[in-house]
């Protein structure tokens, strides 16, 4: 930097468009990727330092109604999962200064200390109702808001937002996208099981069928399954693949232990197989898995996809675990189901728990008045976590047992797990609830024709929190 006297009788020592900081240096140079500039002063979108009061494109619309007497100009909706009918927490509503660039494709690191890309005017999150209110935004016409939580991302322009009032957007217009014509969406392989349907859950957020494929399709949500789990359960999934003979779902194992082809996507869904089927999970998957994680990637896994996080204990195993995971949990890998008591949230380990519980109360999936309580279909309640680390991990969901023991049913971790809060990317998600007694109506028969169409149960509700949340930026942990 050149050095400059800051003093107010001094005169100009710094290049055009730089400031004087009060060390006696001179700022940064300013691009449109970032930079720095001195006190009272910002940079642009357009790569300058201007003044803190000088206003820049949009912001020039915003009108000082309280000058009148009058309201702000406010904008505010309920932001819906694609189905339109389900409203989510803590998704990111904003009207940017400058276009936005689609996100990049493959996993990638997300912090949530980082701006929100376009230069944000005004920016509020969902609140546990799924509702926004933005306050002191510009009025005239043709106003762009992006609303999105990860690479989930909707943009819309309002054709006109009247000054000093409130404009309501229609539902239509701030569900997230259920295809990639609506907006942008994130890249999600889904290893189908024949002990769940997650695949079917995804159906009723309500994401397009035509955005589901197999690997190397256009779609954003690819279906594998593993054909060497199951006894030949899992090699039937493999071959049913979808109706009307149009292929086979891809190879789960090979996605495994392939630490590029991991990389091509933002989310790895595991549902649960019945087993932990050790054969078809080496030491080599278990590596690529973890540094999938570590880079960025979000991993979702299901009952006895724990092998991923414990390591294998089912014989057939060779002793393969993957580094410093085992340590987050203490399991029991016991096969008990249970349909009560009903599970609980956490709201003590969680740091988001309270919201968590009031959003389920919101959407019905706690019964009225049983704050943080989730009922459990029948027998697909699961009991394989004894315990988990609370300085390693967030304990999200428990199953008390007798009025005694808590048995963790489903849990959350940022990677890498050995590297300080500050310097993690990715994140994993443990659940040992069922679903597929609900999701599934017709096991074993080609998709989507297995998929029920009833309406969502508290367990898929509670899942489904986990699903949106899971592509949002990762934090620093309560602990």
């Amino acid at each position: 930097m050149t050095q400059c006297d800051p003093s107010p009788t001094a005169p100009t020592t710094c290049p055009g468009g730089y400031h004087c900081t009060e060390d006696g240096k001179c700022d940064a140079v300013c691009t449109q990727g970032g930079g720095e500039c001195g006190d009272g002063y910002r940079c642009t979108p357009d790569g300058r330092c201007a003044g803190n009061d000088e206003c820049i494109g949009l912001e020039c619309k915003i009108v000082k109604c309280d000058a009148m007497g009058k309201p702000p100009t406010s904008i505010s909706g309920t932001v819906f999962a694609p189905n339109g009918t389900l409203p989510l927490y803590g998704i990111n509503v904003y009207i940017p200064n400058t276009p936005v660039a689609p996100p990049p494709e493959g996993s990638i690191c997300d912090r949530c200390g980082e701006t929100l890309p376009g230069y944000p005017i005004s920016k509020v999150q969902t609140d546990e109702n799924g509702r926004f209110v933005m306050t002191d935004v510009p009025a005239g016409a043709n106003i762009p808001i992006i609303i999105s939580t990860g690479k989930w991302r909707r943009t819309i322009t309002v054709p006109n937002v009247p000054q000093c009032a409130d404009t309501a957007l229609p539902a239509t217009d701030t569900r997230l996208p259920k295809n990639k014509t609506e907006g942008n969406m994130p890249k999600i392989a889904i290893s189908t099981g024949s002990a769940d349907a997650l695949e079917c859950l995804i159906r009723k957020l309500g994401i397009d069928d035509a955005e589901m494929g197999t690997a190397g399709s256009a779609q954003r949500l690819h279906l594998y399954a593993d054909p060497g789990a199951g006894g030949g359960q899992g090699a039937n999934k493999f071959k049913n693949g979808f109706a009307g003979g149009t292929g086979n779902f891809a190879d789960s194992a090979a996605l495994w232990n392939d630490a590029t082809k991991l990389k091509e996507y933002d989310i790895v869904i595991n549902s649960c197989e019945g087993g932990q089927f050790p054969v078809t999970k080496p030491q080599t998957a278990m590596d690529a898995l973890k540094n999938y994680a570590d880079l960025g990637g979000r991993i979702f896994l299901s009952h006895w996809h724990n092998i991923w996080i414990e390591g294998a204990t089912e014989q057939g195993g060779m002793g393969q675990r993957p580094a410093v995971w085992p340590s987050v949990a203490v399991w029991n890998n016991n096969s008990t189901t249970f349909s009560n008591p009903p599970d609980t949230i956490d709201e003590m380990n969680n740091p988001k728990g309270g919201s968590f519980a009031t959003w389920m109360l919101n959407v019905m999936g706690s019964p009225a008045g049983m704050r943080g309580v989730i009922p459990i279909g029948a027998n697909t309640g699961k009991n394989t976590v004894t315990s988990v680390d609370n300085t390693k991990a967030e304990r999200w969901v428990y199953w008390q047992q007798n009025n005694q023991n808590q048995f963790p049913q489903m849990f959350q971790f940022t990677t890498p797990n050995e590297q300080p809060p500050g310097e993690r990317c990715g994140k994993v998600v443990f659940s040992d609830m069922h679903v597929s007694g609900d999701s599934s109506s017709s096991p074993g028969t080609a998709f989507p024709d297995s998929c029920s169409s009833s309406a969502l149960t508290p367990q898929e509700k509670a899942l489904a929190f986990m699903f949106f949340d899971i592509a949002s930026c990762v934090a620093g942990p309560i602990f």
